[in-house]
């Protein structure tokens, strides 16, 4: 066989053809180089006494650029091992024969990964990008020559140093002697000298790209000021997560960074998506924002905070890797600038972001607290420069690439400034740092990470590790945090209900289970409710396949147990999940009481109905979910009745089928499936010139058996970042290689 294909992980592929010198990464999720450095496919070698990394030299991208709400090319990373950690780009290398990496795939994934690739690279790519974000024209102009200089001297264009392969129809031939032709949406055939592979990049109903490295469950507190640390690696460290940490503040939790596989981290923590109150966010690489979308996946806009100059170079990748216009990012996210240089005050915890030396607009973050006898600090520094770097970079041309001493000179002071704990980037290289010029840092405790080898014996005199989940402490809690947040949730959900009634349902225990425990099974009477505080708690229908997960405020079995009926749905912890146990008659008693009236019931009823279905199944909360049923409405179709429906409205099947269209292109939609979601996107389909119908909302239906059908106000869906980020999955899965239009998982 010339053939060598090798499953790497559910969604990934590896394929080797020797006789013609091509080894292909078959689709490029986050973290994919980790997969392979984990199953030994890259290894160090070495060839005319210089060692470097073998690995694919060709990507072949999915067709899909999201699949259950996870991003599928993120070729960032595999594309940086090609170049560099490969020689593929080295001057003078043994590997450098001036052939390209290459990318395959449609051409709309190929100009988006180009696009988002030169972002990755450089950020914002002038100094009148720069401007436009309020900065002058002096200050950019230095931040120029400090980026060109890492630049070497120019900004250059992506495929300058990637080739580019398109596949639409019909075989391509992509070696010598290698064709792949594409046999259905997200599915190829590779073929060499009589032989071929089948490659198919589709995952499964409830499928999603696996973790690369093993994490296990912590039980954390929340405490007053404290730091979690949720990785101390880098992009190819395949043992642990890049560097990253989690700040509690008042018992809220806030994110520096969203690496890759960030959902993964916060299940081990015990932490729900739904807890994160905010991302400070230091710069754009693929290690600190490639799990930025995973965070979408709630039911209210994240706060998003940073600078200008890094808000807007995140902004402009994020857009660029989805082939959206850049008003979207602002859709997703409630965002927060900073003011650089100075402390800026969010609900009591300052934060002072400093501009740091890197390729793209990069900030180092040092938080601070007020307590007895003074402020608690911690101090996060990733992606800095070496003092080396820094001295190599001092020129004193002002219109050359480069930085002035006096400059260099203000980085270090801002580096070595000190702080109770500080996080420090000793990647080394020429755009990390390096622990020895900490060696007389007069922090209390400096904790080195970013990078993906153990620590030397000198780095070790110097400063301490943080192997993932450990805590520090700064200022300890006193105070409950979460029974706060239940008596926030409660009076969410019951507004007009005095608080000294609702004392009544937090007057019970706050209880903590196990990760994978089953907190309610199906098929027996719930005897109590629980409102989950902390964690996530996955729910397991009859069906198999069929899962969905809840975050903190949700209310966990309420309708079975208000109804004293069985249960027709598992709840299992996934990760440890603290939740408050709420009696089922003590909460019956309480809704009969405050509650007596038909109106409640019947928008619970609406409730349910819209928590079956595939948009409103995951990380939506009862709150929302409340607003959305007493806006919801529900219209019965006989056999053969029309529905028309309304342009500012979507509409689900609840239950039944019904045909769309006429003639040969009727379609026959099924319970679950939706449609009417166009409006919300027609911007992103000007952007891209796609010329689709807008007309699906009004389109005539006629039921083909007894149907049901909910139609949703599109102004309330349209803030939901979990609900949006569905549709717009749909709404970017169509094309000519996809799926039909009308999208949904029937329930």
């Amino acid at each position: 066989m010339s053939i060598h294909k090798l499953v790497v992980a559910k969604g990934i592929y590896y394929v080797e053809i020797p006789q013609a010198g091509l080894t292909l990464l078959c689709g490029a999720p986050a973290d994919s180089v980790k997969h392979l450095f984990r199953r030994g496919i890259i290894q160090t070698t070495e060839r005319n006494g210089v060692t470097f990394e073998t690995g694919p030299n060709a990507i072949l991208l999915s067709d899909s650029m999201i699949q259950n709400g996870h991003l599928c090319n993120l070729a960032e990373f595999p594309i940086l091992q090609m170049l560099y950690r490969q020689g593929m780009l080295i001057p003078n290398h043994p590997n450098n024969s001036g052939r390209k990496p290459k990318l395959i795939g449609t051409p709309e994934q190929l100009a988006a990964q180009l696009r988002y690739i030169h972002r990755g690279n450089y950020g914002l790519i002038s100094a009148e990008e720069m401007m436009q974000e309020g900065i002058d024209a002096a200050a950019a102009n230095e931040l120029m020559r400090v980026k060109l200089k890492f630049a070497f001297g120019q900004i250059a264009l992506p495929d300058a140093f990637v080739d580019c392969l398109p596949v639409t129809s019909g075989p391509v031939e992509i070696a010598d002697g290698v064709q792949i032709e594409r046999l259905a949406y997200n599915v190829f055939e590779i073929r060499h000298a009589g032989d071929a592979v089948k490659i198919d990049l589709n995952l499964g109903r409830d499928e999603t790209y696996p973790c690369p490295y093993p994490l296990s469950h912590v039980a954390i507190d929340r405490h007053y000021f404290a730091v979690i640390h949720a990785g101390d690696g880098d992009g190819w460290d395949y043992n642990r997560p890049a560097m990253g940490s989690v700040l509690i503040h008042q018992g809220r939790v806030y994110l520096i960074d969203a690496g890759p596989n960030i959902h993964y981290s916060l299940d081990a923590l015990g932490i729900g998506k739904k807890e994160v109150a905010g991302i400070f966010h230091t710069h754009c690489h693929d290690d600190h924002f490639a799990g930025l979308t995973t965070l979408l996946q709630c039911d209210q806009p994240l706060q998003y905070f940073a600078t200008p100059l890094v808000r807007a170079s995140v902004t402009r990748k994020f857009c660029a890797l989805l082939s959206i216009p850049e008003s979207e990012f602002g859709r997703y996210f409630d965002i927060h600038d900073l003011e650089e240089g100075q402390w800026n005050d969010i609900m009591g915890l300052e934060v002072r972001p400093i501009v740091s030396p890197h390729p793209v607009e990069t900030t180092i973050f040092n938080f601070r607290v007020l307590w007895e006898g003074g402020y608690r600090t911690y101090a996060h520094l990733a992606d800095i420069a070496s003092f080396s770097v820094l001295d190599a970079m001092i020129c004193s041309d002002a219109a050359a690439p480069g930085m002035s001493a006096d400059a260099a000179e203000a980085v270090k002071a801002a580096y070595l400034e000190p702080a109770d704990i500080k996080k420090i980037d000793i990647g080394g290289g020429m755009i990390h740092g390096n622990a020895i010029d900490f060696a007389s840092d007069e922090s209390n405790r400096l904790l080195l990470a970013h990078t993906s080898r153990d620590l030397t014996d000198a780095e070790r005199r110097i400063g301490s590790g943080a192997p993932f989940g450990t805590l520090d402490v700064m200022i300890p809690g006193e105070q409950n945090f979460l029974l706060r947040d239940a008596s926030e949730f409660l009076k969410s959900y019951f507004p007009a209900v005095p608080m000294e009634r609702l004392h009544m349902l937090l007057n019970n225990r706050i209880v903590t289970f196990n990760p994978e425990t089953i907190i309610t099974p199906a098929g027996k009477i719930p005897r109590e409710i629980y409102l989950l505080l902390a964690g996530k708690v996955e729910i397991l229908t009859q069906e198999p396949g069929n899962s969905h997960f809840l975050f903190s405020g949700s209310l966990l079995a309420e309708s079975a147990a208000i109804h004293s009926q069985v249960s027709e749905e598992t709840y299992r912890s996934v990760g440890f999940v603290q939740a408050l146990r709420l009696p089922a008659d003590l909460y019956r008693g309480f809704i009969e009481r405050f509650f007596s009236n038909t109106e409640l019931v019947e928008v619970r009823r609406i409730e349910e109905k819209l928590r079956h279905t595939y948009l409103f199944s995951d990380a939506v909360t009862s709150t929302t979910l409340f607003a959305l049923a007493k806006s919801c409405r529900i219209t019965e179709l006989a056999v053969g009745e029309r529905f028309t429906g309304d342009p500012e409205q979507m509409h689900l099947i609840g239950r039944g089928r019904l045909a769309t269209g006429d003639g040969g292109d009727a379609q026959v939609l099924g319970s679950g499936q939706y449609w009417g979601s166009y409006a919300l996107f027609r911007e992103i389909a000007e952007h891209a010139h796609d010329r689709r119908s807008a007309t699906d909302a009004t389109r005539t239906c006629v039921a083909l058996e007894s149907s049901e059908i909910y139609s949703v106000p599109l102004r309330l869906i349209s803030r939901i970042p979990v609900v949006r980020w569905k549709l717009f999955e749909a709404f970017r899965n169509t094309h000519p290689y996809a799926a039909p239009r009308f999208r949904g998982t029937p329930r």
